[in-house]
């Protein structure tokens, strides 16, 4: 599955899933473009790479479209192209009772999560129509919970069904300019995110699990792999579902 001659950028490059892609890139022979708000984060990533390859770490907000507009100026001044795969895993959760749940909290989770990835999204696919490359994949990190909800998430299963429903329009609309766009559904995943999920109710979700087991990031960097791999050359506007049968 080599991607050896391939740029990829990924977003939320500091930790969990995000991390976990970078290697799982890397390890293919992708040249890593790591993104992250929290840059001491993301150049610990760096280092987990193989320091002969020309790989970046930069600071992104992604909330902020003239940041990430920035960032894809610099990455085509450094690598005289746009990245032709794009891995949306930036994200945030600010949990709460919709009784109790604050405005702030709930546009701050649609403005990382959905918002976020669509700048992304619109931003480096357009740069890679401009530039006339037709074989890139973009893949987006949706959420298990966001199918059937999740008590005290009602601003995060918003946010990643958007995220879903989202990627399936622009599958549509890219697809016939070669850019395939689809989406990762993660179960229970070991990452920082849910280590400040409280034992009990981490107890609760492991065994409504199959496998009887939560996932780890490279379980899900792995498939990511393949859908920005020529190997899943026809798939397109999927939700590939990561959950152990959740």
């Amino acid at each position: 599955m080599s991607l050896q001659g391939r740029l990829a950028f990924i977003t939320g490059a500091g930790s969990g899933i995000g991390r976990a892609t970078c290697q799982c890139l890397a390890r293919e022979g992708a040249t890593i473009v790591a993104a992250d708000q929290n840059f001491p984060k993301v150049q610990e990533t760096l280092k987990l790479l193989n320091p002969q390859e020309k790989h970046s770490a930069m600071s992104l907000s992604v909330e902020n479209k003239h940041n990430i507009q920035e960032v894809l100026n610099n990455i085509i001044k450094t690598y005289l192209k746009p990245p032709s795969i794009v891995v949306n895993a930036a994200g945030i959760t600010r949990d709460n009772f919709l009784q109790k749940l604050s405005d702030a909290d709930f546009a701050q989770v649609l403005d990382v999560n959905l918002k976020g990835t669509f700048f992304v999204l619109q931003t480096f696919a357009n740069s890679l129509v401009e530039h006339k490359i037709n074989e890139a994949s973009i893949i987006n990190i949706g959420s298990i919970v966001a199918k059937f909800g999740n008590i005290g998430q009602a601003n995060y299963c918003a946010s990643k069904a958007g995220v879903e429903a989202m990627t399936k329009v622009a599958a549509k609309e890219y697809g016939s300019l070669g850019i395939r766009v689809n989406t990762i559904i993660p179960g229970m995943i070991v990452t920082p995110m849910t280590a400040a999920v409280p034992e009990k109710v981490m107890n609760k979700f492991k065994a409504m699990i199959p496998l009887g087991r939560f996932g780890l990031p490279e379980e899900v960097a792995e498939v990511i792999t393949f859908l920005a791999s020529t190997k899943s050359s026809y798939i397109n506007g999927a939700s590939i579902e990561v959950t152990g049968g959740f």
